[in-house]
């Protein structure tokens, strides 16, 4: 009877226990769904706040692509490379969620996986280069090689061909002949858009390559980053220009640590330098040796340390980029930031800009040697204010910006109002219905007869304001506004701007040039070229002259010397 007690009390008590982890199970399943709710709620509310009527904040974006960056590796690959074979080895370490293959001295991948860990579990088995001593610099980074040992890379019997995506662009004849058979020139511009403009994969190796210079920068200031600024995130950039680079180190912890008012407390030694310039400077000399002395692929290292910002140049092998870094930069990484809210604002406004600067390209208005000539900031600058001074107006003025701005966006760098909204829902949208054909002819009409000669170009105002200095041309700095963005422009380089942007102008205006031609033909019966493409052609003037000389002539004669030219050209076609 006692033992007949005792087992229904031990088995109540297994009841209860089971109850009360039953109930355990149910509070522990509670708790996860509704933190997962949560945590739901806030991915949600992060995202809406990042994105903004369908366009994302910049710093969104560039933290996306810093995280993309931080779990990928870059590679090279035998010419014999297999990518099955490749995929299937790099995944016994993860799973791979983006990789792609480019050239640059040879074929290289990209490859991104799902965590870091993926990336630690790959370095882990990666081997030093066998035949190596003494003289090997015995630096890891996430930069390989991929070798198939003993065997055929081929096995699967698929082609060894990679497909590589493209880099650069496509060169300007190969350009015009695909412009030339587009039906408008709104279609023109938008091919043009296409052709030039950072691919999604070429962005995402400027991030890596951005990443792999921090793991060097890392040694010293563990908590550094090191970010792309310019054309590489303002969303003016084409394919194939340099990488500017900066070391933030203000995001290292303890600078916003605040000390108690007594009591015990702790602060770094540090040393100190003469002002925050010779701090730079310090910095920068010795990440410099280092990435000349241990950085893999990084070549002719140059480390121009008294220039106004100073900076450390190389060659990135690997990526094919030329490489600027600099770290006491903010003022042009808020400009950058300005420059990407204007491309976003409307979407005339990139294919604008890239069309500009590609005809400019094309008749060696700019170039990538410094000297006199107008540079690329200072064309887009250029844009932006003509899209400002249309009687209905395309883009706000910088000051309007700054007016919108909330008490967060407040912006003073080393004395300088750099302050405007980023926030897209607090612009309103203009009115302007213009095409992008109707700005593309407007444009070369506003700077063929512009005042150069008495007027400032300035996007704080939207307005042409009289001149500060005397120079040829005269930019203003949108932030650092003393300064003069096109001071090494020469009246010789300014001459010529103008004179083809009349010659555009008068281009555009003729009946022949805007509409599509048809079938020419030549090779491979190719469109002949109109509309932009004739723009992008070798100057039709015999010789760009000088203003002085222009005025003196009557404009019938110079219109019965255009037209002459393009008789005699014609003449030669048929011929």
């Amino acid at each position: 009877m006692a033992a007949s007690i005792a087992q229904c009390g031990l088995h109540m008590r297994g009841k209860a226990t089971f109850r009360r982890s039953l109930q355990r199970i149910h509070t522990f399943l509670r708790r996860s769904l509704v933190t997962k709710a949560v945590a739901a709620e806030e991915e949600a509310a992060r995202k809406h706040d990042n994105v903004i009527n369908g366009r994302k904040l910049l710093h969104s974006l560039q933290l996306e692509r810093q995280e993309q960056a931080e779990r990928s590796v870059l590679i090279s690959c035998g010419s014999s490379t297999n990518e099955t074979g490749f995929l299937k080895f790099l995944s016994r370490h993860g799973d791979i969620k983006k990789h792609f293959f480019y050239e640059s001295y040879g074929v290289y991948a990209v490859v991104e996986f799902t965590s870091r860990e993926s990336v630690a579990s790959l370095l882990d088995v990666a081997a030093i280069p066998s035949g190596s001593h003494e003289s090997t610099v015995p630096f890891k980074s996430r930069l390989l090689s991929f070798r198939n040992l003993g065997g055929s890379a081929n096995s699967s019997g698929q082609p060894a061909g990679l497909p590589c995506q493209p880099q650069t662009t496509i060169p300007i004849s190969e350009l015009i002949q695909r412009l030339s058979g587009e039906e408008s020139i709104d279609r023109q511009v938008t091919a043009l858009l296409d052709a030039s403009q950072l691919t999604e994969e070429n962005s995402r190796l400027r991030f890596l390559v951005c990443s792999l210079l921090k793991d060097i920068a890392a040694a010293y200031f563990p908590e550094c980053t090191i970010k792309p600024f310019g054309s590489s995130v303002n969303g003016f950039g084409k394919l194939g220009c340099d990488l500017d680079m900066f070391l933030d180190l203000d995001s290292i912890s303890g600078l916003n640590v605040k000390q108690p008012k007594s009591g015990p407390a702790l602060e770094f030694q540090m040393k100190r330098a003469s002002s925050e310039r010779a701090v730079t400077q310090r910095v920068l000399s010795v990440i410099g040796e280092c990435v000349d002395q241990f950085g893999p692929g990084c070549v002719g290292v140059q480390k121009i340390l008294n220039a106004r910002c100073p900076l450390v140049r190389f060659a990135h092998q690997p990526s094919g980029f030329q490489c600027d870094l600099t770290a006491n930069n903010r003022v042009a990484m808020k400009s950058s930031e300005l420059l990407y809210v204007f491309g976003q604002l409307d979407p005339r406004v990139r294919g604008l800009v890239f069309t500009v600067r590609c005809w400019a390209r094309a008749h060696g208005v700019t170039s990538s040697i410094p000297g006199a000539w107008i540079s690329n900031f200072s064309l887009t600058v250029m844009v932006l204010f003509f899209l400002q001074r249309r009687s209905d107006a395309v883009l706000p003025t910088l000051d309007r910006l700054r007016e919108l701005a909330g008490p967060a966006e407040k912006s003073v760098i080393e004395g300088n109002d750099c302050t405007f909204t980023s926030d897209f829902g607090k612009i309103r949208p203009g009115s302007n219905t213009e095409t992008l054909g109707q700005l593309v002819c407007a444009f070369f009409e506003f700077y063929g007869s512009f005042p150069f000669s008495k007027m400032s170009i300035n996007i704080r105002k939207g307005k042409e304001q009289n001149k500060p200095e005397v120079a040829p041309l005269h930019i203003q700095n949108p932030f650092e506004t003393a300064l003069n963005v096109s001071k090494n422009v020469n009246a010789t380089q300014l001459d010529r701007f103008v004179a083809l942007c009349q010659e555009s102008s008068w281009l555009l205006q003729q009946r022949e040039n805007v509409t599509p031609k048809g079938g020419g033909g030549g090779r491979g019966n190719a469109a002949a070229p109109w509309g932009l493409a004739t723009l992008l052609q070798p100057s039709q003037v015999a010789g760009v002259r000088s203003r002085k000389k222009r005025k003196m002539e009557p404009a019938s004669e110079r219109i019965k010397s255009l037209l002459e030219s393009l008789k005699n050209k014609n003449h030669q076609k048929k011929s």
